[in-house]
């Protein structure tokens, strides 16, 4: 059993547990007198949509080149800042719902408090004592009847009496009266911005319900059920009434029927995997809090990795779901009016790094969410291409949000000025169909992989022999000049050549499946044969740009110049041996000044590791991430929260445990001394398959390869190679 405990109730919003539906997120403090529980919605994105092109960036551009080029990069930087950020240079900030605050009476001294997740289930749970009375709370947040359900029962009749109230800070219009028994607030997300509603409607059984002023009223209760919901007119065109209409109807069922849906609606996508590393009772008989301390000082406790790796698939399912909006920042878990960063799509790893686990988890579905923002921004990015560079296809810089906006975000040097957001999302798709073997799915999205392409036909230039992205960013670090300039723009830098690299060649692979064969195709082509190779510098390292460059942060948290190792196959280490050694380089340096001081770039390196078969390594990177970047609730810190680190560090255990190209499984290639003996059951694999691996004293036991469609393909353990051909639906007991 997987499940987050802790024998107090959370101080602060850290060490809250979270539920989600997708569609809605809730945050649990579990307070036995002044309960919190703070709630989200994923359309609340402040204002509307704003035309946000810089109408001077095709002038400048010429002239911003040539400043690059000629090695004055202060000057094309400044010109940069001016010309190519948008106006305003910031898009809008996805916000919290609010708040919604219980007060309880008649409760006094607590003892035996516990609250829990039950990871397994999605639901959380409180009980304690108080006046000789227990009390236990139940949550859970339903995507099949898209509300979320508490139920406060006591083992007392009479015993439960509670006000309850909306909040929103002051950036409401009004609350009002839901029936008679349930409260409404209601309001309006800015200029141009959507209308929005929230309801509480309580049933109770035994005492009474009733609302006074705006305060929902429960009395000498002996068990209340309370239904929540929200939502904006992104979706629905009466909030209100549709809100109120999905109460009503989780209303007319039982408890345990909307439970039971729930259920069996969460462990459809949860069940597929299982991750065992034996019998973990005795490591989960102490609470969540306490076994992060003794991590922190250095106790050995296996049963964090199987805990971390399930609460990261939990996660996913409960911010991205079919239908819903994709994954922020925060996933679906944000306190703030103004997040961090504006809780947005952050485009230049963040989002990318919420769905590596996606297709490797078994949890396809969840990665449709980001499939579906990428059509949002397809029209956007086509203007943003065509007005800011001149340039046909479609582009997108580093950060987008609900309406797709395309344009750069904010003014900084490091980020900002990067054009390669949408080419990186492409290589989205094409991993989905590499897993999924969907030539449907792939069919509707070359035609966004080529204008992806096509925009850097156009915007790319010839120097020096090669075709180069100019201006070009490292994300987000910085270079000095032999002359000691410092700068972020130049051409053609390596993590650019590298998705191009990607880009172009999925784009050619899929024109071959699909069978089409045209002038587009041919240019695709060429131009990959343009592209500057990754080459390793005089340190032994993987070169960032293309000169060897000192940089001015030698332990960035950023390791953009390994995209190529992770999360594409570029360098491998049976395919590419002498660069999988350099990317070795590259890692040792960034860690030993000071790499991977934030969560989500030590789930990158944990990733790195993997794909260099690094067991040990990698298993001590995830040890630091639980340390030093994990909240009390298993959150991930930048700091502050961020939730791509859960995301990256899941998908890392996953590589631990099996890796795939169209060309070969590898068979625990990077499994650590730790997990010594344990299963896996469930994980998919490139070319359309899922395999259950079992290994005993560190050794394979032997592996289940199960076909989804058919497939011809190597399987690799150690220096071991089987050939494997399946028909879809065969499977094969593979032993070494």
């Amino acid at each position: 059993m997987s499940r987050l405990w802790y024998e107090q109730p959370a101080g602060v919003w850290e060490e809250a547990l979270p539920l989600g539906n997708g569609r809605m997120g809730a945050m649990v403090f579990g307070e036995p007198v002044y309960e919190l529980i703070q709630v989200n919605e994923d359309s609340m994105w402040y204002g509307g949509r704003v035309d946000r092109t810089n109408p001077d960036t095709l002038k400048y551009l010429p002239e911003i080149r040539e400043l690059i080029l000629a090695g004055k990069i202060q000057k094309a930087e400044r010109l940069m800042k001016m010309a190519m950020s948008g106006c305003p240079d910031s898009a809008h900030p996805y916000q919290t719902l609010g708040n919604i605050h219980f007060i309880f009476d008649h409760i006094g001294e607590v003892t035996s408090y516990e609250r829990s997740l039950d990871v397994d289930r999605a639901v959380y749970t409180n009980t304690f004592s108080a006046n000789g009375v227990r009390f236990q709370r139940e949550l859970f947040l339903s995507a099949p009847d898209d509300v979320m359900v508490m139920r406060i029962s006591a083992d007392k009749k009479g015993a439960i009496t509670f006000q309850a109230l909306l909040r929103r800070e002051k950036f409401f219009d009004g609350v009002k009266k839901a029936g008679e028994n349930g409260i409404c607030l209601y309001g309006n997300l800015g200029k141009g911005g959507f209308d929005f509603a929230m309801q509480l409607t309580a049933v109770s059984l035994g005492g009474s319900v009733r609302v006074i002023g705006e305060h929902l009223l429960v009395e000498d209760a002996d068990e209340v059920l309370l239904y929540f919901c929200a939502g904006t007119t992104y979706r629905m065109q009466d909030v209100e009434k549709e809100i109120d209409g999905l109460i009503k109807r989780a209303a007319e069922k039982s408890y345990e029927e909307l439970l039971a849906n729930h259920v069996a609606d969460y462990k459809a996508l949860y069940d597929r995997v299982e991750f065992s590393l034996g019998d973990l009772t005795a490591q989960d008989a102490v609470p969540t809090d306490k076994r992060m301390q003794l991590a922190a000082e250095g106790s050995v406790d296996m049963g964090l990795s199987k805990l971390y790796f399930d609460y990261g698939r939990y996660l996913l399912i409960s911010c991205s779901r079919e239908g819903t909006l994709p994954a922020t920042l925060q996933g679906i878990w944000n306190k703030d009016m103004l997040p961090p960063w504006d809780s947005k799509y952050t485009i230049n790893i963040n989002i990318q790094m919420n769905y590596w686990p996606a297709e490797v988890c078994n949890l396809s579905e969840c990665h449709k969410p980001l499939f579906e923002l990428m059509h949002t921004m397809l029209e956007n990015g086509r203007e943003t291409a065509r007005r800011m560079y001149g340039c046909r296809g479609f582009m997108a810089h580093h950060n987008t949000d609900i309406w797709g906006d395309c344009v750069t975000q904010d003014h900084w040097l490091p980020g900002s000025y990067w054009v390669m957001g949408a080419a990186w999302l492409c290589t989205h798709q094409w991993t989905h169909y590499q897993y999924t073997q969907d030539k449907a799915f792939l069919a509707e999205s070359f035609p966004i992989m080529r204008e992806a392409a096509l925009f850097f036909l156009d915007f790319c230039i010839e120097d020096g022999g090669y075709l180069k992205t100019c201006p070009s960013v490292s994300p987000e670090n910085t270079f000095i000049l032999p002359s000691g300039e410092r700068g972020s723009n130049t051409a053609g830098v390596t993590m650019d050549n590298q998705i191009l690299r990607d880009l172009f060649g999925q784009c050619i692979q899929a024109a071959e499946i699909l069978g089409v064969s045209d002038e587009l195709n041919e240019q695709i082509k060429a131009a990959r044969e343009k592209l500057m190779p990754t080459r390793i510098g005089e340190k032994g390292n993987i070169l960032e740009w293309q000169e060897d460059y000192e940089e001015a942060e030698p332990g960035h948290r950023h390791i953009s110049h390994l995209y190529g190792l992770h999360p594409s196959e570029q360098i491998t280490v049976d395919g590419t041996p002498e660069l999988a050694k350099a990317a070795r380089v590259t890692l040792e340096r960034r860690l030993s000044h000071g790499g991977g001081h934030t969560g989500w770039s030590r789930a990158w390196i944990i990733n790195h590791y993997a794909k260099l078969w690094d067991g040990e390594a990698a298993y001590y990177n995830f040890e630091q991430i639980l340390a030093k970047s994990t909240l009390p609730n298993l959150f991930d810190n930048h700091p502050p929260f961020q939730i791509d680190g859960n995301f990256g560090a899941t998908a890392a255990i996953a590589e631990m445990l099996v890796q795939s190209t169209s060309e070969r499984i590898v068979l625990l290639p990077a499994l650590p001394d730790a997990w010594k003996s344990g299963s896996v059951k469930g994980l998919c694999v490139k070319g359309g398959a899922e395999v259950d691996i079992y290994w005993q004293d560190g050794v394979l036991s032997h592996a289940i390869v199960r076909a989804k469609c058919d497939i011809r393909t190597k399987v690799r353990y150690k220096e071991e190679i089987r050939e494997l051909e399946l028909k879809a639906g065969e499977e094969k007991d593979v032993r070494f």
